[in-house]
């Protein structure tokens, strides 16, 4: 990766992961705290935790298509402005109730779509799987992490100082978006042949459909099994819940170190759908070792690493797979879809498992799971590769202000380009381009004029 795309996958990794972790952290800790808040009942706290879930998935969308139309990173600001906001409401609450308007507000700063997007405007093609996985790997390790961190917090701060301490964190986030991230401007109007994309032609596209269909059971699967792990390593192996984190952590670093090499051989040798299908059945089969009664905690360990091995890769590759599938002119409104799926997912598996575990046991949660991500490899298993562009990085120099806009339409118009994104701020333009049309000569000399 070059510098560019380096800055811009820790820059947006730390912003999502930091946002995540303090959505996160109140997990382990809130039930406990909320019993000395006004109103408490146990509905009314398992929908202050959930909520945020609703409303971003509510809000994904809208907030992805305005990316398309103003700029990514004015919406992200605005999101973490929201999110800033919903965090005070929830520090200031005495009442259950406030707890829920701020968890609802911290919701409503729905930027996963934008910052995906974002992301995609700013890597090449051929490195856009990593930049996804590397932001992929840190919504994993914030969640991790605030497993760990929850509690200890919650002795040093209180809940209400995790909430302050979630609403600096994103006013951090705003500086970083404002001057650490460079800006991409893209041509304002689809290249010639392509229609303007609705809304319902993105839901009905069916190779989108099957990623939002997958990351809606990939998140529904983590947030139940979440439900029942805990109590597994407590009552059956008999770990204390202060000693759990450790396993989390062993997982995560073993299924992390494992992904390496699988993306590596996934982009390397253009085998992305066949290492696609395998991350599902890896997921399944850890599963599947959890559906059994493991006496020995060595096996569920194992399951554990199968399952985080497939879901990293599956969190890394999917968001990549949508940005290379959508109109770079709707990418935001389709990473908003997407972004939808993911939270309603986790919202979805967080019920069920209540419920499943409620009514029938441990191994329903288990075996609910197995058999969605069974149907996701039916599913996904007639899924067509995404059409192989290669990318291009041009020379630009210098631009005066307001150029963005008419150089990067004018490289998009020429033969075989089919997206141009200009980084005024590095004086390059980054093209997606048919290998088989594509006319690298006059690309050359119209950005000539500029050096």
């Amino acid at each position: 990766m070059n510098p560019i795309e380096r800055r811009a996958a820790i820059s947006l990794a730390l912003i999502y992961a930091t946002r995540m972790l303090g959505l996160f952290m109140i997990l382990p800790v809130f039930a406990i705290y909320a019993e000395q808040l006004a109103d408490v009942t146990p509905f009314l706290v398992g929908l202050a935790i959930g909520i945020y879930g609703l409303t971003q998935a509510a809000f994904q969308i809208p907030f992805g298509a305005w990316s398309d139309r103003i700029g990514r990173k004015p919406v992200i600001i605005f999101g973490l402005l929201i999110f800033v906001a919903g965090s005070i409401v929830a520090a200031l609450a005495d009442s259950i109730y406030w707890v829920i308007v701020g968890r609802a507000l911290q919701g409503m700063g729905a930027i996963a779509s934008a910052v995906m997007a974002l992301a995609s405007d700013l890597t090449r093609e051929e490195h856009r799987t990593k930049v996804m996985a590397i932001i992929g790997a840190s919504i994993g390790a914030a969640f991790m992490l605030a497993l760990v961190l929850g509690p200890v917090l919650q002795a040093w701060l209180g809940v209400p100082g995790i909430f302050w301490l979630t609403a600096l964190l994103a006013g951090v986030g705003i500086v970083v978006v404002a001057y650490l991230i460079p800006t991409p401007v893209q041509a304002s109007q689809p290249a010639v042949g392509v229609n303007r994309i609705s809304l319902n032609a993105i839901i009905s596209d069916g190779q989108l459909l099957r990623l939002d269909m997958g990351v809606f059971i990939l998140h529904m699967a983590l947030t139940a099994i979440f439900v029942i792990v805990p109590l597994i390593l407590r009552d059956q192996y008999k770990l204390a819940a202060a000693s759990h984190w450790q396993v989390y952590l062993s997982v995560l670093v073993i299924s992390l170190i494992l992904l390496v090499p699988t993306i590596i051989f996934s982009e390397k040798l253009h085998k992305t759908g066949q290492t696609f299908s395998l991350a599902i059945l890896l997921c399944a089969a850890g599963l599947l070792m959890m559906l059994g009664n493991m006496q020995q905690f060595a096996l569920f360990f194992v399951a554990m690493v199968l399952f985080f091995w497939g879901f990293n890769f599956l969190e890394a590759s999917m968001p990549s797979l949508v940005s290379k599938l959508s109109n770079p002119h709707t990418r935001g409104m389709s990473m908003g879809v997407f972004s939808s799926s993911q939270f309603l997912g986790a919202f979805t598996g967080g019920a069920a498992a209540g419920l499943l575990l409620q009514l029938y046991g441990q191994n329903a949660v288990f075996l609910f799971a197995l058999i969605m991500f069974l149907i996701w490899f039916l599913v996904a298993f007639s899924m067509q590769a995404p059409v192989d562009f290669k990318s291009y990085t041009a020379e630009l120099g210098h631009l005066q202000d307001g150029q963005c806009d008419q150089v990067a339409a004018a490289l998009q118009a020429l033969p075989g380009v089919a997206e141009a994104t200009v980084i005024a701020d590095e004086g390059v333009a980054y093209l997606r381009v048919n290998k088989n049309t594509f006319e690298e000569d006059k690309v050359k000399a119209y950005c000539a004029q500029f050096q």
